[in-house]
């Protein structure tokens, strides 16, 4: 047996080596992509677990806040203070966020950075920086390079001495100076930021469970429930979830290409073993066992596909570095070559495994006498209809296994064209909602913002927001107050909603109904679940005053520098005056809405006096980053069934070749030899559509139902027109091209030379 083994491997060597490569090239682009999933979706996670971050983000907004009793705190372990600046760098068309830490507690005790490039800065001097990775690629500098920093007409140049990644500044592009830079330039800055506001950020002993207690506690030291705590973990969830989207779509993207693996080089296998089990069958005549006959014939495709596979897994550490991507590539705290051990031994032991399997089923039956084939009911149909020899011997043969040594399996070839062509469809259906995702979806109906009040004082004139209504590209401004309320535990973000011109701001409900009349408020999706309250039920809002409001709806609210579009509120006017009757608002916006067609940027400038466009928020970013995705993933998809009917056209071509041969034996011309083949692509074809266009569909649009719930954003049942239109000719199209080839070799073919081998 051995011996067999030995010298069939010597003779098919490269068969083996071919397969091997194949095995190699295709487990390392799985494997790679299941360990970029894994990495990325891990990033945010590792990032915090490595860099002291800190837990709330406490924003009272006020000048002269006495941060050293809050530090006195129970279950506060750290505070790092950092002053609301306006430093500015000149010529920089991206100037980011300047954390200017007079304590030096940012970087140090709390949020120390995992450094990219270069080295941290030296808190004791006045000419050094670091910054994220955000904020180099923005400004397209590199460490070492100089820029100067602005503060009361006072020049300092500023070394970036390295590139450095921590929670707190993943959402923002953000450069940081020293304490040494803070304490020279402290007058400066404290004059330009009107009496120097410090917020702060928070590290509690008992981490995100602490959080309620330490709100209970900041509120009974201030007085105030209307300071904004925000969980930093919470933001950084928002990375998260879309590093975990991300992952999750390149996970899919590793399936289909590892489905595309097994269906395509189990095929592969299968042949090989199947024609190996056949040739063997002279030795079954002179004593060898059935249980040898098996083994000699899986060695050497099982050989093969370890040597792949190991060598796969080489292939894909070495591509590593290349991972993570999207969101997940801006926390990524290790860069450079990864092992993911788990993933690498479990996708190789899979290959192997299903790989030899496949080859011992395929040479089980091989080497054995077969009985009568099951009958197709379609090809009986076909027959009963009365159409032509060639449709009906095509159907039989796209649908119908065979018998003895011409039997090929169908199944694999079905399920294969099937697979595709629903993974194609749920690809581009999945697109089709991507992108038609914009800024509404997410609630941001309006187009340009502008804050007219601060801290309770108006900054702005009370007529200007009626003159902007009256702009011709201007279709509603909309005058929001924005607090903030405790509702339970929970600091929520309340907006209210009154029209200054024009047709009132629309809102975007998930569920329900924005509020209508006292007593009512509608919750954005994240506050909801954070409540826990739900529609229907009653909430108790307290701020300088209290008071019960139901919940009527899940809206989306405006994305704000302190808040995101999936955490707040809406009230009524009467409900706000109730919550803060001394008449204070944190901010006072105009929320302005556009005609079709408008260019935001230019209505702005013609606006002036602070009018912007709007925050977008950052979902849609990601969003967007994967948009490149699906498309890749139908196109392993659709690799999938092109090969499964490639494959199937040349098996049957070949093993089917006796029954061709008797066929023209008794008349058939070539060109019906054609037709035969032409017909059985045609069959698998319409099989695919059949079944495949139904499920991608609905697969396509459960995923994107999936992922606005998750984000959140407003779903709208996706249609990819366009695909859906081209799916029959692509399908059928693609199917006659792949069976030129097969059909010119059955027209060319000796019936004498099929019929004497048999």
């Amino acid at each position: 047996m051995w011996m067999w083994v030995w010298l069939d491997m010597r003779r098919r060597a490269r068969t083996l080596v071919a397969l091997a490569v194949l095995v190699a090239v295709s487990s390392a682009a799985v494997t790679a992509a299941a360990t970029g999933a894994r990495r990325g979706g891990s990033a945010v996670d590792r990032l915090s677990a490595v860099t002291l971050s800190a837990t709330v983000l406490v924003q009272p907004n006020r000048p002269g806040f006495d941060w050293d009793t809050v530090r006195r705190l129970p279950g506060v372990e750290a505070v790092a203070t950092f002053l609301i600046s306006d430093i500015l760098f000149e010529a920089l068309p991206e100037p980011g966020i300047n954390y200017a830490s007079p304590d030096g507690n940012l970087l140090v005790t709390v949020e120390r950075p995992v450094v990219i490039a270069g080295r941290v800065a030296d808190e004791n001097r006045v000419d050094e920086a670091v910054a994220t990775s955000d904020f180099m690629a923005a400004n397209r500098l590199r460490v070492g390079d100089v820029v100067v920093a602005t503060a009361g007409g006072k020049r300092q140049p500023v070394r970036v001495v390295g590139v450095v990644r921590y929670p707190f500044a993943l959402i923002i592009p953000a450069i940081t100076t020293t304490r040494a830079f803070g304490e020279r330039y402290r007058a400066d800055l404290e004059n330009l930021s009107d009496g120097a506001i410090y917020n702060a950020i928070v590290r509690l002993r008992g981490g995100t469970a602490a959080i309620p207690e330490f709100q209970r506690a900041f509120a009974a030291l201030t007085g105030r429930n209307d300071v904004e705590i925000r969980d930093l973990h919470e933001l950084a969830g928002k990375i998260d979830q879309g590093a975990e989207f991300e992952a999750l779509i390149l996970l899919a993207i590793a399936a289909a290409a590892l489905v595309t693996v097994l269906a395509l080089l189990g095929q592969a296998v299968a042949r090989y073993a199947a024609g190996s089990a056949t040739d063997l069958r002279v030795l079954r005549t002179i004593g060898m066992r059935p249980r040898q006959a098996l083994v000699a014939a899986v060695c050497g495709p099982a050989f093969a596909v370890l040597t792949g596979a190991l060598t796969g897994s080489g292939l894909a550490v070495a591509a590593s570095p290349i991972f993570p991507i999207g969101s997940a590539a801006r926390a990524e705290p290790q860069q450079g070559v990864y092992v993911d051990l788990p993933v690498l031994a479990g996708v190789a032991a899979l290959v192997v495994i299903v790989l030899t399997v496949t080859a011992a089923l395929a040479a089980w039956p091989a080497g054995r006498t077969t009985g009568p084939a099951r009958r197709s009911v379609a090809a009986v149909w076909v027959y009963r209809l009365g159409l032509p020899v060639p449709a009906v011997v095509g159907v039989r043969l796209a649908l119908e296994s065979g018998t003895g040594r011409s039997v090929t399996p169908v199944r694999p070839a079905l399920a294969g064209v099937v697979i595709g062509t629903a993974g194609v469809l749920a690809a581009l259906t999945f697109q089709a909602g991507a992108a038609d995702a914009d800024a509404s979806r997410f609630g941001q109906t309006f187009q340009l913002w502008a804050m007219t009040g601060f801290d309770g004082r108006q900054t702005t004139p009370v007529a200007l927001p009626g003159q902007w209504a009256a702009d011709p590209d201007v279709v509603s401004v909309t005058d929001t107050r924005v607090g903030v309320v405790t509702i339970g535990s929970t600091p929520v973000t309340v907006f209210t909603r009154t029209p200054v011109g024009g047709t009132p701001l629309r809102l975007v409900a998930t569920r329900g109904r924005p509020p209508s009349v006292p007593g009512e408020i509608a919750l954005a999706p994240d506050a909801a679940r954070t409540i826990g309250a739900d529609i229907g039920d009653t909430v108790r809002a307290a701020a300088y005053g209290s008071a019960d409001l139901t919940v009527t709806g899940i809206a989306f609210v405006p994305e704000n520098p302190h808040n995101g579009y999936a955490d707040g509120a809406w009230l009524t006017e009467p409900d706000y005056a109730r919550l803060f009757p001394n008449g204070f608002f944190k901010f006072r916006e105009s929320l302005i809405a556009l005609r079709p067609g408008a260019d935001p940027a230019g209505v702005a400038a013609r606006l002036g006096a602070g009018s912007m466009p709007s925050m977008e928020p950052g979902a849609l970013a990601q969003i967007r980053n994967v948009q490149a995705m699906p498309p890749i993933l139908g196109g392993f998809l659709a690799l999938l069934a092109m090969g499964a009917i490639g494959h199937a056209l040349g098996t049957a071509t070949r093993r089917r070749r006796h029954t061709v041969a008797v066929l023209r034996a008794v008349g058939m011309t070539p060109r019906q030899s054609r037709a035969i083949v032409f017909t059985q692509a045609g069959t698998l074809a319409a099989v695919g559509l059949v079944v495949g266009v139904p499920l991608g569909l609905a697969a396509g649009r459960l995923a994107w139902r999936a992922v606005a719930d998750l984000t959140p954003l407003l779903y709208v049942p996706p249609l990819a027109t366009l695909a859906l239109v081209l799916a029959a000719p692509a399908a059928l199209l693609a199917g006659a091209m792949l069976a030129v080839l097969p059909a010119r070799r059955v027209a060319r073919s000796r019936p004498g030379e099929a019929l004497r081998e048999e």
